[in-house]
């Protein structure tokens, strides 16, 4: 070993002691520590760049847990830092990030895109830094891969049950969302499934109740009072339901139904009480995670990856 890779090695053992990701190193002789610190070096995945658009959103408190869980599956013993950021749906703030993490040189940067096309810039000068970057449910363009659920499937399913429930005939409201390739899709499934009935008529698909449960409130709300009576509300994700939900049993009004797309835990427990909310596009998360996980360390080895657009089916979740 030189004397520069000695100084590099010791430059990274002390980084890595500061963080804390070594127990009891100090107490070592030097020449194991730096025989340690030089397996580090060569450790094909030390550390990931987590950036995701609401952590106050269960579907992405399961997609980070789940690559937290199969990062350290796969490393073989070896810790990996993770470093979670939440985007808010906010490009500008989710640029910030994915330089911050350029910045801290992390192997791997998995993100759910705030802009398709408007975050290349900064994937691609993440990728310049060595860096592999995976989307996951929205697409990002320049990406190494992504894997998505399939959106438009999602959509279909949802609003073929609503289209269903309602004798394929009646007044028809979409909750809309932020315009992200997840969301563009899902209300395209929708569309593609409610138009196979003349007698179905959309009133509304331009609300946008930003993916939570306040915005789809505040949607629902105003749908209420634009309209008299309606017969099937398709929301874009399960906390837009939620709070569509709410805004519909605080105002009395029982004469809907209500589909959307996550699968999330409480939602599916929702569903199974007496209510409104009949459905749900259950995606999956943790596979999702585990593929992104999969995909990057692979990239990170050199090997080949032929696979990498990945749709994962959405199975529908109903009242009994």
């Amino acid at each position: 070993m030189t004397v520069q890779t000695q100084t590099q090695a010791l430059k990274r053992l002390c980084r890595m002691l500061q963080q804390g990701l070594f127990v009891g190193l100090l107490s070592w002789p030097l020449v194991p520590s730096l025989a340690l610190a030089n397996d580090a070096l060569n450790q094909p995945l030390r550390s990931i760049g987590i950036s995701v658009a609401d952590l106050g959103n269960p579907f992405f408190v399961e997609l980070v847990d789940a690559v937290i869980q199969r990062a350290n599956e796969l490393n073989d013993g070896q810790p990996v830092e993770v470093v979670v950021r939440s985007d808010a749906y906010d490009l500008r703030r989710q640029v910030r990030q994915l330089d911050d993490f350029i910045a801290q040189k992390v192997d791997l940067i998995i993100l759910t895109a705030a802009d398709e096309y408007k975050i290349a810039p900064v994937v691609a000068k993440a990728q310049r830094a060595g860096i592999k970057v995976i989307a996951v449910d929205v697409n990002a363009h320049g990406a190494d891969a992504t894997i998505t659920t399939d959106n438009v499937q999602a959509g279909v399913v949802a609003c073929e049950r609503l289209a269903q429930a309602i004798g394929y005939q009646g007044q028809f409201v979409i909750i809309n969302g932020v315009s992200v390739s997840s969301v563009l899709e899902r209300v395209a499934g929708c569309k593609s499934a409610i138009h196979r009935y003349p007698e179905i008529t959309l009133l509304s698909d331009r609300l946008n109740g930003t993916g939570s449960q306040e915005g789809g409130m505040e949607a629902m709300t105003y749908l209420m009072e634009a309209y008299q009576h309606l017969d099937a509300v398709f929301a874009i994700n399960d906390p837009t339901a939620y709070g569509a939900l709410m805004a519909a049993q605080q105002a009395g009004r029982d004469e809907f139904v209500l589909a959307s797309v996550d699968g999330s835990n409480f939602a599916i427990d929702t569903i199974q009480q007496p209510n409104l909310w009949i459905a749900t596009a259950v995606q999956r998360p943790r596979l999702m995670a585990e593929k992104a996980v999969e995909i990057g360390l692979a990239l990170l080895k050199g090997e080949e990856v032929r696979q990498r657009f990945i749709l994962i089916p959405a199975q529908l979740a109903e009242k009994p």
